[in-house]
């Protein structure tokens, strides 16, 4: 069994979906960080840097109890620990794994942004708003571009199609009109049709 502490944020839904996909059993502790949940102590034994999702593992390595943090980190592992949505074989492997590095170095901090400045900040400031709307349009360009041309971001469903499309949900939070991209909107509607999909964005 499988705990996972979590919120409804792009990340958090990541690793519910992942759950979902690969049919591990799991139970959901809610992580309210608009009320501070996240700087709790026991919160913060299992997640140092303050962030949702963690996951505790029951049965990790050894049959021991394992705790992980950061959504990336945990989609390595469970596809790992399953076998599912990562290729063995070297090269197929690290094309999931480069665009799996595109969602945590690029998509998630520059969209996250976006969504602050965008959607969230009281003052509004127009040179961030025009940055970070311009870096995620460009973001888009690059899906864009390689959706064009295979199916999913490394060819078959994987862990990088899991981790970014939960960010492209709230497109128009981030200055986009996906309309403009028409073929990470098709990607995004077959992500959206699978079962799994639908029961972990529903967590918590």
């Amino acid at each position: 069994m499988i705990d996972l502490y979590t919120f409804g944020t792009p990340n958090g839904q990541k690793v519910s979906i992942m759950l979902e996909e690969v049919g591990l059993p799991y139970r959901v502790h809610t992580i309210d960080i608009l009320k501070g949940d996240q700087f709790k102590p026991e919160f913060l034994a299992i997640s140092p840097n303050n962030k949702i999702p963690a996951i505790v593992d029951n049965e990790g390595p050894g049959g021991k109890p394992y705790s992980l943090l950061d959504s990336g980190a945990i989609l390595l592992y469970l596809a790992e620990k399953t076998g599912k949505l990562m290729p063995a074989e070297m090269a197929a492997r690290h094309e999931v794994v480069q665009w799996l590095m595109f969602q945590i170095g690029h998509i998630g901090p520059m969209l996250g942004q976006a969504h602050h400045f965008l959607k969230f900040v009281p003052e509004k400031v127009p040179y961030a708003i025009e940055r970070f709307r311009t870096e995620a349009n460009r973001l888009y360009g690059v899906m864009e571009r390689r959706l064009a041309a295979v199916a999913y971001l490394a060819r078959a469903y994987s862990i990088a199609d899991i981790a970014c499309w939960t960010w492209t949900r709230t497109a128009e939070w981030q200055g986009v009109a996906i309309d403009d991209y028409p073929s990470v909107k098709r990607w995004q509607a077959a992500i959206a049709g699978r079962p799994a999909v639908q029961r972990g964005i529903s967590v918590p």
